[in-house]
């Protein structure tokens, strides 16, 4: 089973390394750039993965085999530039979705290996998923993924909890990796097509209620009291009408 692990992290890296490409393209950056993006992509969170759980070396560090993939697949893409430019926009966040499910499933193995809780290994995985993705959006002046309103965090989240379980009963290997794949991807998968993402918390300004009018025959009224000011609540908000909110906006 480890060169089962092996070569799914390796298919991690390729596949977000592509990522970071595809955004270095549309982001007009040159050569350079792209190695950069693909790089931070492909290996930025098993790095900060393999820091939090005391591992030395990081695991690029210690095969640099890594490192050549990276190198490869900017290689390869510079040479398509012309194919790569004319993906379709939906083809990213797809990709991503690929990466992310890899590496949910890579990083919540290692720190079970390492002997890590339960908790701290899904943790692991989300780490392992997002971290690579964030950084590249953020050097790219993308608002990151993980920050949208769409499932992103919590299908690796999902995912790792799928295989900590199937792995505490004891189920083959085999099926533990393909069931969380299958989940974390599905989840992902789904979110994109069908939009679907968690009700928002928000800062809403609740307007009081009309004050009544003053009766024009009653001369004894008291005066009319002073106008009630708004209040401030925060309030949970369906997704399809944050989504309307942001249109308007």
């Amino acid at each position: 089973m480890t060169g089962l692990v092996y070569w799914l992290d390796m298919a991690g890296v390729i596949v977000f390394a592509l990522s970071g490409v595809i955004l270095a393209c549309r982001s007009r950056m040159d050569p350079f750039g792209m190695l950069v993006l693909a790089a931070v992509t492909g290996i930025g969170g098993g790095t900060l993965r393999d820091l939090v759980l005391g591992v030395r070396p990081v695991f690029w560090v210690g095969d640099p085999a890594y490192l050549w993939v990276i190198l490869a697949t900017v290689g390869l893409s510079v040479l398509g530039f012309h194919y790569i430019h004319r993906l379709s926009r939906g083809f990213l966040p797809v990709a991503d979705a690929f990466g992310l499910a890899l590496f949910t499933v890579i990083g919540t193995h290692k720190a079970l290996t390492l002997e890590a809780p339960g908790v701290v290994a899904v943790l692991m995985g989300l780490l392992t998923g997002v971290a690579g993705g964030m950084m590249r959006d953020v050097l790219a002046r993308r608002v990151p993924m993980v920050l949208r309103q769409e499932i992103y965090a919590t299908a690796a989240i999902v995912g790792g909890v799928v295989l900590v379980g199937l792995e505490a009963l004891g189920t083959p290997f085999a099926l533990n990796v393909a069931a969380s794949l299958a989940t974390t991807l599905g989840l992902r998968l789904s979110a994109i097509h069908w939009h679907l993402a968690l009700p928002v918390f928000a800062w809403v300004t609740v307007a009081p209620p009309p004050a009544p009018a003053p009766s024009e025959t009653d001369d004894d009224a008291p005066p009319p009291a002073p106008p009630r000011r708004p209040k401030a609540r925060v309030k949970l908000i369906p997704p399809e009408r944050s989504r309307r909110r942001r249109r308007s906006s």
